[in-house]
């Protein structure tokens, strides 16, 4: 069983690219940089306050906007550890998979979790607890998204494969 613990930090509905990276970074794939910037529009005391093993906690239609994968290899660089919303973006969800960011879906996460709200996620039993002890169901991805995920992203996983390794079905998270 793999567990996440970190601190949530939430935001609303409809978060797009540029404001989980503004645009004005996108020059480069230095991840000091994107972590430094990640977030800022959101919330200026983001990539100074977040820590590693934190949560991003939003509402619907996470990572809306362009195709850049800069946005979840920011969020990864200041250290989320995961991203519950009641929904993805697609092509957000598809970039956040292939970079190995820990992806879960939750309404009811979405609309009741806190910003600075201790969270654990059980990935393998699809819960996530709060510090209220209150347990949460969240959506694990499925299918090749779950492998890959399980893999640490898509180079990973096809290292694996490649290697006669993992055929589907590792340890989730």
């Amino acid at each position: 069983m793999t567990r996440v613990k970190g601190r949530a930090w939430r935001f609303g509905d409809d978060v797009d690219t540029d404001v989980i990276i503004p645009a004005r970074y996108l020059y480069t794939h230095d991840s000091q940089v994107l972590a430094e910037h990640c977030m800022e529009i959101a919330d200026p005391e983001f990539p100074t306050r977040v820590r590693p093993g934190d949560v991003v906690v939003a509402g619907r239609n996470f990572g809306c906007g362009s195709s850049r994968e800069h946005a979840p290899r920011a969020l990864q660089a200041c250290g989320v550890r995961a991203v519950i919303a009641a929904s993805f973006a697609r092509i957000f969800f598809r970039n956040a998979v292939n970079l190995g960011l820990l992806l879960l879906e939750s309404a009811v996460a979405a609309q009741e979790i806190e910003s600075g709200e201790p969270v654990e996620i059980d990935t393998e039993g699809g819960v996530l607890y709060l510090a209220s002890g209150r347990a949460i169901p969240v959506t694990y991805p499925a299918g090749a998204a779950a492998d890959v995920l399980a893999a640490g992203g898509l180079v990973e996983y096809v290292r694996a494969r490649s290697a006669g390794g993992a055929q589907g079905g590792a340890d989730r998270g």
